[in-house]
């Protein structure tokens, strides 16, 4: 009789210890999978923000090829597309909840030079037409003066619109790349 339970033991615990074993390999398999990866929450949901980026890689693109020439008209339509893409981008960042002083900073900044450079292309305009009637009458200059106050004025405007842009694409790409906070503390 002791032979049988000793047979009838042996058969039942070599499917036990296969179980335990191949679930000690499966866990072993898991933590080096985890090793391998890093120690990171993978399955939180990407934070950089892909639309976001290529918004403000559309801007940055923009931005450079901007103002190839010095004039003051051709610059400004393109500087509209800027606000546009500006817009974009800054609703974006408020869809996403990054929005920080920085940001408000940069957008406020914009718009101040946006309306700077729109009364200074104004005033430009106008000291053109003046020029041109000046010129029809005969007693004018031959061309417009390229170092005139007004002129010069709006070249520093559209200038100071860039800068502004330069300024607020910085802020929302360092707002895209920071991780949101507990990022970095969050267990695994």
């Amino acid at each position: 009789m002791t032979a049988y339970r000793t047979a009838r033991t042996r058969t039942r615990t070599r499917p036990r210890t296969r179980t335990v074993r191949s679930l000690a390999l499966a866990v072993c398999l898991a933590a080096a999978a985890a090793l391998t990866a890093g120690c990171r929450d993978d399955t939180a949901p990407a934070w950089e923000y892909p639309r976001l980026a290529a918004t403000l890689n559309a801007l940055s693109t923009a931005l450079a090829q901007g103002c190839a020439t010095p004039d003051p008209d051709h610059c400004a339509a393109g500087l509209d597309r800027l606000d546009t893409l500006a817009r974009r981008a800054f609703t974006e960042v408020l869809d996403h909840r990054l929005l920080d002083q920085a940001c408000l900073a940069a957008e406020s900044e914009v718009r101040r030079a946006r309306t700077l450079r729109l009364a200074a292309t104004a005033q430009a305009r106008k000291q053109e037409q003046a020029q041109e009637q000046e010129q029809a009458q005969g007693q004018g200059q031959a061309r417009q003066d390229p170092r005139h106050p007004a002129l010069e004025q709006a070249r520093r405007a559209v200038a100071a619109e860039q800068a502004a842009y330069r300024r607020l694409l910085a802020a929302l790409e360092k707002v895209r790349t920071a991780p949101p906070p507990g990022a970095a503390t969050r267990p695994l």
